[in-house]
């Protein structure tokens, strides 16, 4: 069941996108795929993207990964709370690095194993997410009934189902 939403794969080799499409399968709901990393920022104005999957290296005879760091920079400074996830078939420990002081949230490595890519692909998508305790939920949805009904303690307690003593009890916690 694919429930992690859209993965945006750039990356200027074509066969990448084949594999990766028949990889990814049933993770993610949809796969967008781009060879020119120029066209990024376009597309995250015009769709919802859960993460994006980006290769480092796009120029012919280039493989310091610099413009993949490059674009990291480019992508948190306009969209910082989508998680980028490197991948280079050049890679070694300093690149890594400094693609997370970057701003990624994970790096791999081509050829990949693809049960270790999907688990690192959900893994950047789950720690982006935030999961709030039940108690602090209750709270800020009581706090927005109660400022929908511009301060009607009435009404809150009416639209919330409770009593207007067990609302006040709420508010003061």
């Amino acid at each position: 069941m694919a429930n992690y939403g859209t993965i945006l794969v750039v990356d200027d080799n074509t066969s990448i996108f084949t594999t990766l499409e028949i990889c990814l399968d049933g993770v993610f709901e949809k796969i967008i795929t781009l060879t020119k990393p120029e066209n990024i920022l376009k597309i995250l104005e015009q769709e919802k993207i859960s993460l994006i999957l980006l290769d480092m290296n796009f120029s012919l005879g280039v493989n310091n990964g610099q413009e993949g760091l490059l674009w990291v920079q480019a992508i948190h400074r306009r969209h910082p709370d989508i998680p980028i996830v490197l991948m280079t078939a050049y890679a070694d420990i300093r690149l890594a690095v400094r693609g997370l002081k970057s701003g990624a949230v994970d790096f791999v490595t081509k050829p990949w194993d693809n049960h270790e890519l999907i688990r690192t692909l959900k893994d950047a998508i789950d720690a982006n997410d935030v999961v709030l305790p039940l108690e602090k939920m209750e709270e800020e949805h009581v706090r927005k009934v109660v400022d929908r009904c511009h301060g009607n303690i009435s009404k809150a307690a009416e639209l919330l189902e409770i009593s207007r003593q067990r609302l006040y009890k709420k508010l003061k916690k």
